[in-house]
């Protein structure tokens, strides 16, 4: 469709389908589980509190069916969490659909993860991979084509990856390791779809962003660092700049539902600057596409997270 026409009312019906989303309590993942669990879904909101978590649920039980709800438990930042986590999932469902990827943090002060990774590498690329690689099996179940969304940034176009300090030990600078989780995020899209072709899987890899929205993802940072001011920039340009969350949600909607879309896309908003607007295939950066890059990285988050994937090279 053209990219001013499509809203998450366009989807296909979802009755009887299973989609995961990370990060669901607020924000696109609130967003984008209610336009799933609208269209007839069963939406697992894998977050890590699950107050927050069940307080949403209860929101969104205003608009859709409560019992389409589901609430795991899932911190991204420790691996012990995001193995119990996907157990759970596992074991409660009769296959998996649709896993999108989308909690994260953003340029936030330097700290690390209860593994020792560096947060926003840790949480934004490496939970993500050893969630995915844990529900592999789950995803391979589906009675239908399933499929991995792996929601990134545009900031990603900046990004480059610091193999010999991928964890900011000697030099730390927020956004560059923002951009450098977010180029991660979608090298790791490309990389699995490749695999997940090699051995003609019936699971397809994709990754997405969502232009500029106005989430809580921008104010965490100014947040930590106790910046009244940055927080107070960070509020007026969302109002006069961004997108609902609602809007931010469509490319991840698109990317999980349309039958125009193919494993390896990258979706992101059509409007102007791709910061807004409906959503559209597009090319993420050139970095990206490097294969080499995209192979070293997975197995160096194999290396570091200890999760493998029953998938040729």
């Amino acid at each position: 469709m053209a990219a001013d026409s499509w809203h998450w009312r366009d989807m296909p019906a979802q009755t009887g389908r299973t989609v995961v989303v990370t990060g669901a309590n607020s924000g696109i993942g609130f967003e984008a589980s209610r336009a799933f669990a609208s269209k007839g879904a069963t939406v697992v909101m894998a977050c890590r509190s699950t107050e927050r978590a069940n307080a949403a649920r209860e929101e969104l039980a205003a608009d859709v069916d409560a019992d389409r709800l589901d609430v795991v438990e899932l911190d991204l930042a420790d691996l012990d969490s995001v193995r119990s986590a996907a157990e759970t999932i596992a074991a409660g469902y009769d296959g998996l659909d649709v896993l999108c990827n989308n909690a994260g943090v953003m340029a936030i002060p330097r700290s690390e993860t209860a593994d020792g990774f560096e947060t926003q590498f840790g949480v934004n690329h490496l939970g993500h991979f050893a969630l995915t690689g844990h529900l592999l099996e789950a995803l391979r179940a589906s009675a239908d084509e399933a499929r991995v969304v792996t929601h990134s940034s545009g900031v990603h176009e900046r990004g480059e990856m610091h193999f010999d300090d991928l964890h900011g030990e000697e030099d730390y600078d927020r956004w560059d390791a923002y951009a450098q989780s977010k180029l991660a995020n979608v090298l790791f899209a490309y990389e699995l779809d490749r695999r997940l072709r090699a051995a003609d899987a019936t699971v397809t890899s994709v990754a997405c962003h969502p232009g500029w929205a106005a989430t809580n993802l921008q104010r965490r940072g100014p947040a930590q660092a106790g910046s009244r001011l940055r927080l107070w920039a960070v509020g007026l340009a969302n109002r006069l700049f961004a997108q609902s969350a609602e809007g931010g949600a469509l490319p991840l909607l698109y990317a999980a539902t349309s039958p125009d879309v193919e494993g390896g896309d990258y979706v992101g908003p059509g409007g102007i600057l791709n910061m807004r607007g409906a959503p559209e295939k597009q090319r993420s950066s050139a970095r990206s596409y490097d294969r080499e890059v995209a192979r070293r990285l997975w197995d160096v988050s194999s290396e570091l997270t200890g999760v493998t994937y029953d998938l040729p090279d």
